[in-house]
Parts: C-alpha cells; structure tokens; sequence
C-alpha cells in the first residue's frame, strides 16, 4: 500500500465519518463523525484491520465517552473548545503489544513537571535586524522543503516535497518564516480548520545555529495574530514529548498541557510520544 497519507470520508444511512489513513504512521484518526456512534466505530476498526494499522485515534465528543469505553478506547489529550466551544477528547486503541510500550513516559512527565517550574514572565527581545520574518507563498516552497529536510531525517508528513507544500497551501495552510541572507531558517504552519474554527500551530523547524534569538516564538505570534484576524481562536500545537525546548516555548506562550499521545508519529528515528498544548486567543 502506498505510505502516502489521505483523508476518506463516508457517508452511510446511519453514519457519517471523515477519517485520515495515515499508512506511514501505521494509524487510523477519525478527525470527525455523526449519527451511529456503534457504526463508527465498527467502521474505523474496519478500516483498522484494512490498512494493518497499530492505532487508532478518534476525535471524540465528551457526551461519547461510555461508547468508546465498551469498545475499549481511552482518552489520551484534549483540545478546549475544538468543536466550535465544545471541547474535543482524543480517544485511543492499540493494536499491537510494541505499540502499547513505552519507555520515555517517566522522564516525560519529569520534562513537563519542569517547565510548569519556568518563569512565564515574558522578555520583549526582538532577532537582530539580519532576520527577516515573511509570510510564505507558492514561489517559497521548494525552499521550505529544504529546511525541513535539513531539520528532519524522518516526518510525519512529506515536507521534504515542494508539491506537498504547495498542496497544503492551496487547502490553507499558512506559512511563516524567518529569512537570514536569504536563505530560510526557521518556519512554522498553522493548519486551518474552517468548520470549526480551531488551527493546529505544527511543523515547527529552526535549524540549529539560529536557535539562540527565539526566532520560533516569533512565528508563533505572527501565526497567532493571523488566526485572531480571522476569527479563529482555538490553537493547538503538538510538540515531541522528548523536546523541552518546543515545550517550554509553548508553556511561555501561554498555552496549556492537555495530555499526551503515546507512540503517535515518528520523528527522527523512532515514534514519539507527543504533548497536547492549547490556547484560547480570545484571551489574550
């Protein structure tokens, strides 16, 4: 089967589910359902043993809890207000022992006990006048795969590839990124969900010679303002468990810690744990 990704979406009398089969990640998520909560998931576990998936993530209502119970899912992060101000619950079930282990949890929780320790005191320094923050376009695409190929040897997503990039784009993603001669060096997205007004601040990447100036939480601001003109406050962002870097610029940002995916994505070499943060822009 091919590794590349894609969204399904199924629309039967009694149910309608949207659903995103991720064979590279060997995972199922169904981003969204109605109608026959017992058909949904009988679907999804269909879909399960089809693609010979080891996990299967459900973005579920909170109203839905009991019924993932009895078929044996456990809720693992939230996302306050997802759902036009419900809130959303990521419920999940493994398919294979391995994918169940994990020997990073405990040092995981250390890393998050830690940066709840930090000082959120915010420091207004601005990169030196060498950088220059843009908001990307079609004609920076090959580009940004650069950087991302530079930054990671193993992705979720393609973002080595220019057309992905431009894909996304044309489904509306925005792009930032700091341009330093000319070259970019640090980039971040904000994936839209226009139906229900929220956005996933994801594909953070600063190559590591520039990390010193916080270009990162920069980008992170501009995206934010972004979503704010648009209406959209709900923003979430999913940071490798392991990086406490990426997870204190987000706590100093103001987001909050909702939970954790076990073995979710890999990055780098291996799967990753990954930490849910939220923010309510309303607030700020």
């Amino acid at each position: 089967m091919s590794q590349l990704a894609f969204t399904l979406r199924i629309n039967e009398d009694h149910y309608y589910l949207e659903v995103y089969i991720d064979p590279f990640n060997k995972r199922i998520r169904v981003d969204d359902y109605r109608g026959n909560l017992n058909q949904v998931l009988s679907k999804a576990e269909d879909l399960v043993k089809q693609n010979q998936a080891e996990k299967l993530i459900i973005k579920g209502r909170k109203e839905d809890t009991i019924g993932f119970f009895e078929w044996g899912l456990q809720p693992e992060a939230m996302v306050d207000h997802y759902f036009l101000g419900s809130d959303a619950y990521f419920y999940s079930k493994y398919y294979s022992a391995d994918r169940k282990k994990n020997d990073h949890w405990i040092t995981e929780d250390g890393i998050i006990k830690s940066i709840y320790q930090l000082n959120k005191t915010e420091t207004k320094t601005l990169p030196p006048k060498e950088y220059e923050l843009i908001r990307l376009d079609e004609s920076h695409a090959s580009m940004l795969s650069g950087l991302y190929r530079q930054v990671f040897q193993i992705y979720p997503t393609p973002l080595n590839d220019p057309d992905y990039i431009i894909k996304t784009m044309k489904d509306g993603t925005i792009y930032y990124a700091y341009f330093h001669q000319g070259e970019i060096v640090s980039a971040a997205s904000a994936e839209i969900n226009d139906f229900y007004k929220n956005a996933e601040l994801t594909d953070c990447a600063t190559l590591p010679e520039h990390r010193k100036y916080g270009l990162m939480k920069m980008i992170l601001k501009e995206l934010e303002g972004e979503l704010k003109r648009r209406g959209i406050f709900c923003a979430y962002s999913i940071a490798r468990s392991l990086s406490f870097g990426m997870n204190a610029v987000l706590y100093q940002l103001g987001y909050a810690y909702r939970g954790r995916l076990m073995n979710n994505v890999y990055i780098y070499d291996k799967l990753e744990n990954m930490n849910m943060w939220v923010k309510n822009l309303s607030s700020c």
